[in-house]
C-alpha cells in the first residue's frame, strides 16, 4: 500500500512541491509513496507545475487508516480533521514544532531553513537520490517563492546553495527572471475576496485562542484598489466570525519589502502592538516579509502573556 505525502491546508507552492519531491525521494528509497494535497493549486503553484510539466497532487479530505508523511507543517490546525485516525510515519518542516504527536517513532527532518524543499534537497543528498530536472525546477521555484527571491529574513545560505544546485539540474540560468514570472502569477487578483484571503491562510492556537493569519504576496500593493481593500476587510470579518478570536491578513509588497496589516479581532490592540505598528487605515510594517518569522512568533508571545 502506498503511503501518502501530504502538505498543509490551503497549500502554497512549497507545500505542493514538497509533497511531489519528497514522494520522489521516498520512492527512490524503496518506500512506495504518493503525493497528495488538501486543496487545488493557487495561481503561482499552477504556473510552476505547468512550467515543469508536473501534475498537481491529488486532493484528499480524509486520511483515516492511512499511513502518511507530513510536509511543510506539524500543526493539527493545518491537518485533516481525522489525522488522529492515521499513522504518521514522518515529518518534513521548516516552521516551528507544532502540536502533532505520534504513538510510534517517526522519521523527522526539521531545520530552520527558508523552505521545506531545501530540507528535501538535503535528504535527497543524504540518501544519494538523484532529482530529475522537472522536480528540481519545481523545487527551485518553491525556494524562490518561500524566500521571496532570497529577500526574506527566513532565507539561509543553505537555501541559496540548494537553489543554485537545483537550478543547474533544471537548466535554469536566470533565477531572478524565473522568480518574477512566478510573482506575476502569484499577483493574480482575479478571485473572490474570500479566495484571496484563503490563498495562503493558516490557523494557529495561541494561548487557547484560534488566530487565523493569511498572507497575500503581490508585486505591488498598488494593485489593491480601495474597493478591493474594503471587500477584503468585510470578508475578513466574516472569516473571524467563523469561530476565530482574530482574523489577520498580511498584504506583502514584494518589491517594497514590507507589508500592510488588515485585521479583525476581539483584541486588536494586542496584535497591533505585538507587530510594532500603529492603528490606522494603512498599517504599514516595513521589512515584514515572513509570516513564519515576523508575524507568528510575536503574536504567540503576546497571547501567552
Amino acid at each position: 500500500m502506498s503511503v501518502l505525502v501530504l502538505g498543509h491546508k490551503n497549500p502554497d507552492t512549497d507545500s505542493n512541491v514538497s509533497a511531489i519531491s519528497f514522494a520522489h525521494v521516498l520512492n527512490q528509497r524503496g518506500i512506495q509513496a504518493t503525493a497528495v494535497a488538501q486543496g487545488t493549486p493557487a495561481p503561482e503553484t499552477e504556473f510552476v507545475l505547468n512550467k515543469f510539466n508536473l501534475k498537481a497532487p491529488e486532493v484528499v479530505t480524509s486520511v483515516a487508516s492511512k499511513e502518511l508523511y507530513l510536509v511543510d507543517y506539524s500543526d493539527l490546525a493545518q491537518a485533516p480533521a481525522d489525522l488522529k485516525d492515521a499513522k504518521i510515519l514522518g515529518i518534513v518542516d521548516h516552521h516551528k514544532l507544532g502540536d502533532v504527536t505520534t504513538d510510534t517513532p517517526l522519521e523527522c527532518w526539521i531545520q530552520p531553513y527558508g523552505c521545506s524543499n531545501t530540507i528535501i534537497k538535503m535528504v535527497a543528498d543524504y540518501y544519494n537520490v538523484t532529482i530529475p530536472a522537472d522536480i528540481a525546477g519545481a523545487m527551485l521555484c518553491a525556494i524562490l517563492s518561500d524566500t521571496v527571491l532570497f529577500k526574506s529574513p527566513t532565507c539561509t545560505e543553505f537555501d541559496k546553495k540548494a537553489a543554485q544546485e537545483l537550478a543547474k539540474i533544471a537548466n535554469v540560468s536566470d533565477l531572478e527572471a524565473l522568480g518574477m514570472e512566478m510573482f506575476k502569477a502569484k499577483s493574480n487578483l482575479n478571485a473572490s475576496p474570500r479566495d484571496l484571503i484563503f490563498r495562503d491562510f493558516k490557523d494557529f492556537d495561541m494561548g487557547g485562542k484560534k488566530i487565523g493569519i493569511g498572507q497575500l504576496e503581490l508585486i505591488s500593493l498598488s494593485m489593491v484598489t480601495p474597493e478591493l481593500k474594503e471587500s477584503l476587510k468585510k470578508e475578513l470579518a466574516a472569516v473571524k466570525s467563523e469561530g476565530r478570536h482574530s482574523a489577520v491578513l498580511v498584504l506583502t509588497d514584494i518589491m517594497k519589502e514590507g507589508s500592510e496589516l488588515l485585521l479583525v479581532s476581539d483584541e486588536e490592540d494586542i496584535i497591533i502592538n505585538a507587530l510594532g505598528t500603529q492603528k490606522s487605515d494603512n498599517m504599514w510594517m516595513p521589512g515584514v516579509m515572513s509570516r513564519k518569522k515576523q508575524v507568528v512568533p510575536p503574536l504567540q508571545g503576546a497571547f501567552k502573556a
